[in-house]
């Protein structure tokens, strides 16, 4: 590993990165709002940022405003475009910016053409899919400035060679950095025309008996599983049948591409179904996968975080594959959330079906939080439980 570089050499060490928070994201101990790679990139990009002018960068990944509110302070940017993928990330870094008096430095973007056209300089916190940063890269090669520079760093313990051959798939000149603080800034430029560029969202049509049949799935880069049908939700739809049969309303929370809420609209014809997710490569997922289906009148799609635009007490059936990492680290708390999210929106005597890695003791938070829970199926990698929803008074 290299030295880390005098201070002066450092510009990322003018900007006061304790003043940012998570929220309304998961706060704890363990958890922060910036990380070294944060830091190792603006520096990296250093040069690039201070002849860059208003509208030329593009912030991508920053996940609670690190990046994009540092470019600005230190730099005197404006016009800066940022995508975040998940919702509480757009709010952390709305939050940050107002705190910081920054709100008119940046726009929000989805992840589009209009994100990086004519952008000059791409700052970017390397996502831990191949898939996600494939579709980045290729997106910023196709729309960018022909001289555009993209500076990507993530932690040394996450980041492979494979990352830089994903680059080098849309770029010409690909090199790795000195490392810092366990920290690593990839810089990629020369955009090219990759002869073999996949188009986005991928597509896979599965056929599975636990699906019904034949279904067409869509994934952006950044979704959960892609296209495939991973165990843990294999396994939820195994007993979606026992699932509360007569329920008129299902919520399928955490949608990911939206297979159980396609298979749920399918196999339940007069049932009215949600698909929510927080971020938005899974919600843009859903809604293709959804509509290449032919159940776009039978589904709804929401970019949501917990529920939060759905009335109390009006779910008959919530469908749930909880994630239980913070970043690196394992967070219950995550799950915690989304169970009460759940409990929040059920009838009373609704149910929450929930499949979970087996080494995790959610029953007894489920217990406390939604109702009765009952096992319905254990296998040696994942249980499924099913919670009924106690009366408000009980």
């Amino acid at each position: 590993m290299s030295s880390p570089a005098a201070p002066a050499d450092n510009p990322s060490d003018a900007f006061d990165f304790s003043a940012l928070r998570r929220r309304p994201d998961l706060e704890a101990p363990n958890l922060v709002a910036v990380d070294a790679a944060d830091r190792l990139i603006l520096d990296e990009a250093a040069p690039s940022l201070r002849t860059a002018a208003s509208g030329d960068v593009v912030v991508i990944g920053d996940h609670y405003g690190a990046l994009t509110l540092a470019a600005a302070t230190l730099f005197g940017l404006t016009g800066i475009r940022t995508h975040q993928d998940a919702l509480t990330g757009e709010k952390a870094i709305a939050l940050n910016a107002d705190a910081l008096g920054l709100t008119d430095s940046f726009a929000l973007h989805a992840l589009d053409e209009s994100l990086v056209a004519g952008a000059r300089v791409v700052l970017l916190q390397l996502p831990r899919s191949l898939d996600a940063l494939d579709e980045i890269a290729s997106l910023v090669a196709r729309h960018a400035h022909p001289e555009v520079v993209i500076f990507a760093g993530g932690r040394l313990k996450h980041m492979t060679l494979t990352q830089n051959e994903v680059l080098a798939d849309h770029f010409d000149v690909v090199y790795a950095g000195l490392s810092r603080q366990k920290s690593r800034v990839l810089t990629a430029s020369e955009p090219n025309e990759a002869q073999d560029a996949r188009a986005y969202p991928l597509t896979e049509a599965l056929d599975d008996p636990v699906l019904g049949g034949h279904l067409v799935v869509k994934a952006h880069g950044g979704a959960f599983a892609s296209t495939r049908l991973d165990i843990g939700t294999r396994m939820l739809l195994e007993h979606l049948p026992e699932a509360a049969p007569t329920a008129a309303t299902i919520v399928d929370l955490g949608c990911g591409t939206g297979i159980v809420a396609a298979v749920a609209a399918r196999t339940r014809p007069s049932a009215a179904v949600i698909a929510s997710d927080r971020s938005e490569a899974a919600v843009r997922s859903a809604r293709a996968t959804v509509e290449a289906n032919d159940l776009s009148e039978r589904v709804a799609v929401v970019r949501d975080d917990a529920l939060s635009t759905i009335q109390a007490g009006t779910v008959d059936l919530v469908l749930l594959n909880p994630p239980f990492h913070a970043d690196a680290a394992v967070q219950p708390e995550i799950a915690t959330a989304l169970f009460e999210a759940a409990a929040r929106v059920l009838k009373p005597g609704g149910e929450l079906w929930t499949v979970f890695n087996s080494h995790l003791h959610h029953r007894p938070v489920l217990e406390r939080v939604v109702g009765p829970t009952r096992q319905v199926a254990r296998s040696p990698k994942f249980v499924v439980t099913a919670s009924v929803r106690r009366d408000a008074d009980t």
